[in-house]
């Protein structure tokens, strides 16, 4: 089976066939999904998908796009949706400095806080970084997220980057850019990712891998991702199944 570790099923785009689509995992060989959250707003519909379809489970936290208005008010609300049983994660939560939606003062300000919330809670994170790599790198050290783990989601930085995150505890997610016809560094960091470090992932409705990039993506066609790391690393797609499904469940504490 395979567990899609970050999805956005509440998303518009789903808005006309989310049953069809999570109805269709089990005979597509998906175990177990986590839908990821972006802003507070989204919990109660993410919360009722959770609540429909038992293998989904969620992380809640407020996107760097997101932060631009928030107070510590919002950081209670957000300490009291991570009581749901359903919520494993606090994310997405990190820096955006691809499209600065919000100002990066303002960004670093809010990404720190939401770390501090994870370790309060004792709860993994859900690590957004485009573009950002030192600031993020410096803040999650700073906050000690080694404390807490969790998962660097769609990762995009080096090698070097990324044998720190893994002294930390931490998982690195791949997903469908690593399928892309010209991607080097994601090939280069999951040969270097040993197998009990990596989840996979889809972030549907985005980055839909090779052959279906263009079109809107879901957690059916993940597998893709699992064929081109089994390709990478030259094992079995089998093994890449079996240690990815642990590895996130280990990651979230999913029994």
């Amino acid at each position: 089976m395979l567990f899609d570790s970050h999805a956005h099923y509440n998303d518009e785009r789903f808005k006309d066939d989310v049953d069809e689509v999570l109805s269709a995992m089990n005979e597509n060989n998906v175990g177990l999904i986590l839908n990821s959250c972006s802003s507070l707003d989204e919990v109660p519909d993410i919360f009722a998908i959770c609540e429909k379809y038992p293998f989904v489970y969620a992380s809640v936290g407020i996107h760097p796009h997101e932060v631009s208005e928030l107070t510590e008010a919002d950081m209670d609300k957000l300490k009291e949706y991570a009581k749901n049983p359903k919520v494993k994660a606090i994310g997405e939560i990190g820096l955006d400095y691809f499209y600065d939606f919000s100002p990066r003062d303002i960004q670093q300000k809010w990404f720190a806080r939401q770390v501090d919330v994870a370790r309060e809670l004792k709860m993994p994170v859900v690590i957004h970084d485009r573009e950002a790599h030192k600031d993020c790198m410096d803040i999650l050290r700073e906050h000690k997220v080694s404390e807490v783990g969790g998962v660097f989601h769609c990762y995009a930085g080096s090698v070097e980057m990324a044998k720190e995150i893994l002294d930390w505890g931490m998982y690195i997610a791949f997903g469908g850019s690593l399928t892309f016809k010209k991607s080097v560094r994601p090939v280069e960091v999951a040969k270097y990712v040993p197998l009990d470090r990596i989840v996979i992932e889809t972030d549907s409705p985005y980055l839909t891998p090779e052959p279906h990039r263009g079109k809107r993506n879901s957690s059916l066609y993940i597998h893709y991702v699992a064929e081109k790391l089994a390709a990478v690393k030259g094992i079995s797609i089998e093994e890449i199944e079996n240690a990815t499904y642990e590895n996130a469940k280990k990651c979230f504490g999913i029994k």
